[in-house]
């Protein structure tokens, strides 16, 4: 039978592949090099098993992601660090910007999700959700104002706030409510991010306004009390129109909207919301 198999092949390739010998068979030189293709074939194929295998456990993942800073100090990371305990070999970068600037990155499709606050809509990035976190003012816990309910512009007409960068959405918010009530907020400092903000107001420098997530992140270093009227801190997971999620990007994704989810309900516990 294995005669036969070789002489069919023999055949169909139209030249021998073994000498007869006395005692035996040899390769012609014909068969050695056939053979070396046939191996690098089969390699071929094993190779293609390990690359599908790899693909199908994300173990060649990479994500590249973009998220505000207010995310980047808890939100963020224990977000990767699910995602990384699900995939340990997959990799994922993150750049901590401004909206604009995470805008910008989503819009060129350098980065597969972003998240920001925006309340455009266009036709080059898609809003997958929305998540509605709120302004809080955080100060020193042994503040006079620590233990309010709320605060309002009239509260704080004497204080010395700490402001975010005018340039911010936030901060414009902020400004309209003071104006609103024809107060001048007694501005001592601005900055940015709201970590830094917080920063600031944790070690006496003034009260602050933050979102929740950075007073969440801040612990125990600052008291945390609503701002009245509220000011909304709009946190939005993008991603470039038209352009699909790869296994890995859905994942992180998933992850990262739960994080929110959870963050702002831990949150709102722990500011008396």
């Amino acid at each position: 039978a294995v005669s036969r198999l070789i002489s069919d092949l023999e055949f169909s390739l139209g030249f021998p592949l073994f000498i007869r010998q006395t005692g035996g068979i040899v390769p012609t030189a014909e068969a050695t090099e056939f053979f070396r293709e046939v191996d690098m074939m089969f390699y071929s194929l094993d190779r293609l098993a390990t690359v599908a295998d790899e693909i199908r456990t994300l173990s060649r993942a990479t994500v590249r992601f973009a998220t505000l800073p207010m995310l980047s100090f808890e939100v963020a990371p224990q977000a990767i660090r699910r995602f990384q305990a699900r995939f340990p070999s997959a990799r994922v970068f993150q750049e901590v910007y401004t909206s604009a600037r995470v805008l910008e990155l989503v819009t060129s499709r350098q980065i597969e999700i972003g998240v920001a606050q925006t309340h455009e809509r266009r036709d080059d990035f898609d809003i997958l959700s929305t998540h509605h976190a709120r302004c809080v003012c955080v100060m020193e816990p042994n503040h006079a104002l620590a233990s309010a309910e709320e605060l309002t512009p009239r509260d704080l007409r004497d204080e010395p706030l700490i402001m975010l960068a005018r340039h911010t959405q936030s901060a414009s918010y902020i400004t309209n409510a003071f104006a609103d009530q024809q107060i001048s907020p007694n501005i001592v400092s601005e900055t940015q991010p709201s970590f830094a903000a917080g920063s600031m107001a944790a070690y006496g420098c003034g009260i602050a306004f933050v979102d929740e997530l950075s007073a969440l992140a801040l612990g125990d270093r600052v008291a945390a009390v609503p701002f009245n009227p509220e000011i909304p801190f709009d946190i939005c997971i993008l991603k470039p129109k038209n352009m699909p999620f790869s296994r890995a990007a859905e994942a992180l994704h998933n992850e990262l909207h739960d994080g929110i989810c959870t963050a702002l309900e831990q949150a709102a516990q722990g500011h008396k919301i």
